[in-house]
């Protein structure tokens, strides 16, 4: 049985995990655009994932499934615009989207994401 590898771990989660070739990341959320919009949050937060794939020798190329979880339905045209200028296009991964109440009310996005190495 393979070892798992974490990144960027507490005592109550990690934000990167790896299993046999597979990285797992956490819900990703905005951490400096809170006031901005559903567009520039999800941007940011596409950023974030393409800094810990970069760390581990992975990109957006290499991601299989997303889940993208919105506090407002409102927002999909706007998550999408940003999703639309981000996704690698010759590789796009499986994906739902779904309404949720977020941990933050400043929160507009958060994004879970499964790649491989």
């Amino acid at each position: 049985m393979g070892k798992v590898q974490r990144f960027h771990s507490n005592e109550r989660l990690s934000e990167m995990a790896i299993y046999n070739g597979v990285i797992y990341l956490s819900g990703q959320v905005p951490e400096t655009t809170l006031d901005a919009g559903a567009y520039e949050q999800t941007k940011e937060v596409l950023g974030l994932i393409d800094k810990l794939l970069a760390e581990v020798g992975s990109n957006k190329s290499r991601i299989i499934n997303a889940q993208i979880y919105l506090a407002d339905m409102d927002d999909y045209d706007a998550m999408n615009r940003a999703w639309d200028e981000w996704v690698d296009k010759n590789s796009p991964p499986t994906r739902a989207t779904v309404e949720a109440k977020l941990a933050s009310p400043d929160w507009k996005v958060e994004i879970v994401i499964t790649a491989i190495i």
